[in-house]
């Protein structure tokens, strides 16, 4: 009788361990799967906000470059008439050359704002530009990116004897303000040109 009772106990516990076990085992399961997907997805976030950091750093340089300048207004049309007014009964020399306005390029193409910018990024770039030895496309890039200028923005970086050309994308705010630049010493050049509003940007002539 005693045997029957003890098979008897051990057979009303078999159900309530195996259930036990059952549920301790999809616990586990369900926490290990709760603990892959939080692990992954903070590692996708951070990985996300490390990307936008360069470029949150490059459009913050670009409006403290700019805070000094006018706010952005559309470019005034050229002056036209004669740039100035001889006095009565004087007549021009007969060699002189009547000034033509210009009609295309930085200088009625960009807003006031991207002409005061440009002007900006054309002297801190060329001052940190003038004593480097060799001007190598890394080098330049190097330089480039300590300034705060992005890999993003910075195109058709190449090299031709001892001299590297590159194009700079300064759009912002709807401004069209781009650099044509040429790392060579002391005869480096910086200038500003023009892209367009949206779009790609594409290298083009220098526009001086």
């Amino acid at each position: 009788m005693r045997r029957t009772s003890a098979s008897a106990g051990t057979a009303t516990r078999s159900p309530h361990l195996m259930l036990a076990t059952a549920a301790l085992a999809a616990l586990a399961l369900t926490a290990c799967g709760t603990e892959q997907t939080s692990a992954g997805r903070p590692h996708s976030s951070a990985a996300g906000v490390a990307g936008a950091r360069p470029a949150t750093a490059f459009t913050e340089m670009l409006g403290k470059v700019a805070q000094q300048c006018p706010p952005s207004a559309a470019p005034e049309a050229p002056p036209s008439g004669p740039a100035e007014t001889l006095p009565a009964g004087e007549a021009p020399p007969s060699d002189a050359i009547e000034p033509i306005a210009p009609t295309a390029g930085p200088e009625v193409e960009l807003n006031a704002r991207d002409w005061c910018a440009g002007n900006l990024h054309e002297q801190r770039i060329a001052e940190a530009l003038w004593n480097l030895a060799e001007p190598t496309p890394t080098k330049v890039r190097a330089i480039l990116n300590d300034l705060g200028y992005i890999d993003e923005r910075i195109h058709d970086l190449r090299q031709s004897g001892t001299t590297t050309r590159f194009f700079l994308d300064l759009r912002d705010q709807g401004g069209r303000l781009c650099l044509d630049g040429s790392a060579a010493g002391e005869q480096t050049v910086v200038d500003k040109c023009v892209a367009p509003v949206t779009g790609p940007f594409t290298p083009g002539e220098r526009n001086a």
